[in-house]
């Protein structure tokens, strides 16, 4: 018999009927089969869980596992088994070995003879003892067990020697199960998937949501900004957040950028020329090879475009040096360099000069460069640029 039905069948209800349909305190983790773990609560609601903690006698090798509830999920065909802690279960520690420490679990533990052959049937709350080593390791897991605790026990412990140091000794390891459909509150370091998408949990005070592939934080405040710390994927597009370094950012749906994009900025101090007569990036005699930037169009597709230099055309009055902004967008060139949209000057005394431009019909999001092109208009004569800016100031 495979399916079972609680409180139905004529000829008497069995054990794995009751086990198998277990629809109470089980999170679930497939279609059939449930989440192991302790029934979380404290009294007046101030811990996560305190059911079936290990409290620890100073000085001494003993302990106690405290009461609670718990659930641990078998096979499909056996089912889950609630289990229920009534009374505090006293455990008692081997001493340490000479020579190196060990791990031990602590585990709540289900023997059931109709299906382990173990001659018991009962739930128990016992110590699996790890092998002493220079780096021991936790041991194995018994079938049907729930971990509660790991406790290292350093060599030569005994109660002779001052016993099991509890404080640094004792790690916390309780997984918690709720209702189907109940957020699940449980430790940072808890790596188990969710059951179903939409699943949510609760993790140092950050709601959470499985989205079938990951835990991703659920905002606080929907609609509001979210305190920094919380979110490092946004849940939606046009969400905000507080960064970690205070500035406000926007959610486009694969990124966090500024909510309030800043000017982009970029400049050379070393001077360079050019005798060419049609644009160029290259200047002689400076180190700079190119002046570029780069930055991302606004949603409203319009930035104005800043740009400016010291210049002077050597042994000349009348020749000219022109600065102007070619854009490129990829590959392709949004706006060439030209003299309609240049920073000009002439002489033999530097002077500077500087323009802005407004740009229109950018593709909101996408990122396009600038690249600053300079010309003489007489192939004779060195055009001397210096102090060169460029400057992106979005447009709401």
């Amino acid at each position: 018999m495979t399916v079972h039905s609680a409180w139905l069948s004529p000829d008497g209800q069995t054990r794995e009927d009751t086990r198998v349909n277990q629809t109470g305190a089980l999170t679930p983790v497939t279609d059939i089969k449930g989440r192991s773990g302790v029934l979380p609560g404290s009294e007046n609601g101030l811990y996560r869980v305190t059911g079936l903690w290990l409290n620890g006698t100073a000085g001494a090798m003993t302990a106690t596992v405290g009461v609670g509830r718990a659930v641990i999920q078998s096979t499909v065909a056996r089912g889950a088994y609630p289990v229920a802690v009534t009374e505090p279960e006293p455990l008692t520690f081997a001493d340490g070995d000479a020579l190196y420490g060990r791990i031990d679990l602590v585990v709540l533990r289900v023997y059931d003879h109709a299906h382990d052959g173990s001659g018991r049937t009962e739930a128990v709350v016992e110590i699996v003892r790890g092998t002493p080593a220079a780096a021991p390791a936790a041991p194995a897991v018994p079938d049907t067990s729930l971990v509660l605790f790991s406790v290292a026990v350093a060599k030569n412990t005994a109660t002779g020697t001052g016993g099991i140091a509890w404080d640094t000794a004792r790690v916390d390891l309780r997984p918690t199960t709720v209702p189907a459909g109940g957020i699940l509150p449980t430790r940072s370091d808890d790596t188990a998937p969710g059951g179903y998408p939409g699943h949510y949990r609760d993790v140092n005070e950050t709601l959470q949501r499985w989205s079938s592939t990951a835990w991703v934080p659920y905002p606080k405040g929907i609609g509001g900004v979210v305190p920094a710390g919380v979110l490092t994927t946004g849940g939606y597009p046009g969400q905000y957040r507080d960064s970690s370094l205070g500035q406000l950012q926007r959610w486009n749906g694969s990124a966090w950028q500024p909510a309030v994009p800043g000017p982009a900025f970029a400049s050379s101090l070393d001077a360079g020329y050019t005798a060419s007569t049609t644009y160029t990036a290259t200047l002689t005699g400076t180190t700079v090879t190119a002046l570029t930037l780069t930055f991302v169009a606004p949603p409203s597709g319009s930035v104005l475009i800043g740009l400016g230099a010291r210049m002077l055309t050597t042994g000349s009055e009348t020749a000219a040096a022109h600065m102007s902004p070619q854009v490129t967008l990829g590959s392709t060139v949004i706006w060439a360099a030209d003299d309609e949209r240049a920073a000009s000057s002439s002489g033999a005394v530097s002077k500077s000069a500087s323009t802005t431009l407004r740009l229109n019909s950018l593709t909101a999001g996408s990122t396009y460069t600038i690249t600053a092109m300079h010309r003489s208009t007489v192939s004779t004569v060195n055009s001397w640029f210096d102090t060169i800016y460029l400057r992106v100031d979005p447009i709401a």
